[in-house]
């Protein structure tokens, strides 16, 4: 069963479903554009498509019909009509209230619109679970940004810059294979590294600073997500306890990453270490968070997510130690969920590395 069969089977009989936003419209279809309306009916999809893209999508868009679109409007609306659907669904998630506000003052029939969050609920559980082409895609775009890393170890040195840095890891990835990158690269140095999310700058790099770097590749799609934290030489002894701490929360978390736990409960193995060894409350964001079409995606392992992990779902486990204007240090891995543990996506070395 393809991906859009499987929607149509969650569709009651009389609705059809509308998909606008990019990326879930690239699940559907395979493709990628920053236009089209794919309608998915009971029985039948169409892909709407504009000229810039029509010549593409029929050359690769093989599990509905594509349409070339004239009249968006007119054209959803007979094919809604001729389809016998009587109601239609969006993607409230994504979807803005202006444009759900121009569809449903442009399209003619008696219509009724679900603009609820099921078709969004729908969507966002099909992706969940990741097949087994998915996680293919992700360790591929993985071994891309572990190859950057281990260019930019080379290239780290005393008097380089955050920027520098970051441009690095990013120059390495997109020569390398990657479509994009997964998100703007975090490079940080010394005291900026206690900014979980802090922004390169021209910071220069000195002698027994750490360097934390969280960055990925895009291959055909799909995400990679991974974070080391090294130094330049020798560190402090309170660096190296707080980096030891930080490695074996991780690693236990890793350890007890399997089907039957839930994300709230891998947060806590992390989190309570942590806290055991006086760090508590310097370790303020939840643990990891799905990656594959997107950067985040659900289910997430935080202090609240009760979602049961399930096998062929990816999880980041990334706990950090953040000691404000002095500090920080955050190990991340992505895992694919399996029966009694994990298979880890990162082959990465983890132990504290001194240039």
């Amino acid at each position: 069963m393809n991906r859009l069969e499987a929607l149509r089977e969650r569709l009651p009989e009389d609705s059809c479903a509308l998909i606008t936003s990019d990326v879930n419209r690239r699940y559907f279809t395979g493709m990628k554009s920053s236009a089209g309306t794919l309608i998915v009916l009971k029985k039948c999809a169409f892909l709407i498509i504009d000229s810039r893209y029509i010549e593409k999508a029929k050359d690769t868009v093989t599990d509905c019909e594509v349409i070339l679109q004239e009249r968006l409007y007119s054209q959803l609306s007979e094919l809604i009509a001729d389809n016998h659907a009587e109601r239609i669904w969006v993607e409230s998630d994504t979807m803005t209230l202006s444009e759900f506000e121009r569809l449903r003052q442009n399209i003619s029939g008696a219509f009724k619109f679900n603009n609820s969050s099921e078709l969004s609920k729908i969507i966002t559980e099909m992706r969940m679970t990741k097949s087994d082409s998915e996680i293919a895609l992700m360790e591929k775009a993985q071994r891309i940004a572990e190859k950057a890393l281990d260019n930019a170890l080379n290239f780290i040195k005393e008097g380089v810059t955050e920027r520098e840095i970051a441009l690095c890891l990013d120059e390495y990835m997109l020569r390398n294979g990657a479509e994009a990158l997964s998100f703007e690269t975090i490079a940080l140095c010394g005291e900026t590294t206690s900014m979980p999310h802090g922004v390169p700058s021209d910071r220069q790099l000195k002698k027994g600073e750490f360097i934390l770097m969280d960055f990925g590749a895009v291959v055909d799609g799909y995400h990679s997500d991974m974070t080391r934290t090294v130094a330049l030489g020798d560190v402090s002894e309170e660096m190296e306890k707080a980096y030891s701490v930080v490695l074996e929360a991780q690693n236990r978390a890793i350890s007890a990453a399997a089907a039957g736990i839930t994300g709230k409960r891998l947060d806590c193995v992390a989190r309570d270490f942590i806290a055991a060894n006086g760090y508590g409350e310097y370790f303020g964001h939840g643990l990891g968070h799905s990656v594959g079409m997107e950067i985040h995606e659900s289910p997430c392992a935080n202090t609240r997510d009760e979602t049961v992990l399930r096998e062929n779902m990816v999880i980041t486990i990334e706990p950090g130690i953040y000691l404000p204007k002095k500090i920080g240090i955050r190990i991340e891995d992505f895992v694919v969920i399996k029966q009694n543990s994990c298979y880890n996506l990162t082959n990465a070395p983890k132990n504290l590395i001194k240039l």
